[in-house]
């Protein structure tokens, strides 16, 4: 089969000239090859344009500066040694414009000329240094860089070795540092949401580390990662750390903590923020009661939880608990006490505004940035140390918080931190209580 190359035919009905026929497919490779030079030299022009037009305005603005015999203290200065640049097109060869900048500062210091374009020394692209630690948080191993790389940037392309990754983790580390010590009575919390997650350990005397994990809601509404530390298991002890350890820091006590079934975390609670409210994971909570009946029940079970997380009053809540209890009560009451003796803990939600309540209910905002944790431990085999862990966590979570989503109605976290009461979702007014102290009267009498 052939194709008839027609950019030098005539018009319809007349002869044709210098016409070429080329087997189908011959050239599609080269086509491809060309796209791929034509955007890397594209961008290698490009730059160097922004290039020199950046250094041009640089001698400019100070043109009117000399020294003593009229001469210019700033000009430019040919250009310097060759170097390779990996961008998102690929790797390109770049030649920066130099600046002699003869003038001196105030303290005797040498002024220069600095690109803000291609700083000294970078050898990739901002964007391109933030896909390799995403690469390697989301699974792709050290190894694998190189070849999952050098066909899309190029064989040259700079930085992508294991080395690389190892100066990063190391980098991650000492963020991890910084952000455990950092002030945390810049803002207000409203709530809190907790967690821990068991991950492996390759190297050292514990096989495993628990990462407790603290997520807070600002006034504004925004989720902030506030806490990854690790700790044995998840006892009091360990929790009771964390929590002192933000309260040093300037942690306001919050009005309500989400968390699942963990007694270790509440005893801890109690002891630090006494006056903060509890509301029990409702994800957590449906598993542990269903896992408590048979499979053949467990549709009709889900249906009741269901319709008591989602009452819009306590009192209807209430309600769908009572016919669970008629259903279930006599022959699980495993599954029924799970349920009472928690019940006041699962239910505090009613007393926070309705638009908060689907945010409230379970601990989402920590388990879904969970996946990410498992997925590249799981690909690795453990995290390399406790140390390791801990950084790779918060390298995680930091990255996932940019996709946190924020508080619905978050102008009323403000209502809440100020203490106004809510009943069954709704803000309680001075008229609402004068109307309920009345009630209480005509009983009372």
């Amino acid at each position: 089969m052939i194709k008839t190359d027609r950019r030098k035919a005539g018009k319809e009905g007349t002869p044709m000239t210098n016409v070429r026929t080329l087997p189908v497919g011959e050239d599609d490779e080269g086509i491809t090859l060309a796209l791929d030079e034509l955007a890397r030299e594209g961008a290698r022009r490009m730059i160097a344009a922004a290039l020199r037009a950046e250094a041009d305005e640089y001698v400019e603005r100070f043109s009117d500066e000399r020294d003593e015999d009229g001469h210019r203290q700033v000009v430019r200065n040919g250009r310097a040694r060759e170097r390779k640049v990996t961008v998102g097109s690929g790797t390109i060869a770049v030649r920066a414009p130099r600046v002699n900048d003869k003038r001196v500062g105030d303290e005797g210091e040498r002024l220069k000329f600095s690109s803000r374009i291609l700083p000294a020394y970078a050898r990739r692209s901002p964007k391109v240094g933030e896909v390799i630690p995403i690469l390697y948080l989301r699974g792709l191993s050290t190894g694998d860089f190189r070849p999952a790389l050098e066909g899309l940037l190029g064989e040259d392309a700079a930085g992508l070795s294991p080395t690389t990754i190892a100066r990063l983790s190391k980098e991650w580390e000492e963020h991890h540092e910084r952000f455990s010590k950092r002030h945390l009575g810049f803002s207000r919390y409203a709530y809190l949401f907790m967690d821990g997650i068991h991950v492996q350990i390759r190297l050292g005397e514990d096989p495993k580390v628990c990462l407790l994990i603290v997520i807070g809601v600002r006034e504004d509404g925004e989720k902030e990662l506030l806490a990854v530390e690790d700790g044995y298991r998840e006892s009091t002890e360990s929790w009771a750390g964390v929590f002192r350890d933000m309260k040093r820091r300037g942690l306001n006590e919050p009005r309500l903590v989400v968390g699942d079934g963990a007694l270790g975390a509440w005893a801890a609670l109690r002891d630090v923020f006494p006056g903060a409210g509890e509301q029990r994971c409702w994800f957590h909570a449906s598993g542990n009661i269903i896992d408590c009946l048979p499979k053949r029940l467990h549709s009709r079970a889900k249906g009741l939880l269901g319709e008591m997380i989602e009452a819009p009053t306590h009192k209807e809540a209430k309600l769908a608990l009572e016919v669970f209890r008629e259903e279930y009560g006599s022959k699980y009451p495993k599954a029924l006490s799970k349920l009472d003796r928690d019940w006041t803990q699962l239910t505090a939600f009613y007393d926070y505004p309705a638009e908060h309540w689907r945010h409230l209910r379970t601990t989402n905002p920590i388990e879904s940035a969970f996946a990410t944790v498992r997925l590249r431990t799981r690909v690795t085999k453990g995290a390399g140390s406790k140390t390791a862990a801990l950084a790779m966590a918060y390298k995680l979570l930091e990255s996932a918080q940019e996709r946190w989503r924020r508080f619905n109605g978050h102008e009323l976290v403000a209502d809440v931190l100020d203490g106004v009461k809510f009943k069954d979702g709704i803000k309680v007014t001075q008229d609402d209580n004068h109307d309920n102290e009345k009630t209480d009267e005509r009983v009372a009498a």
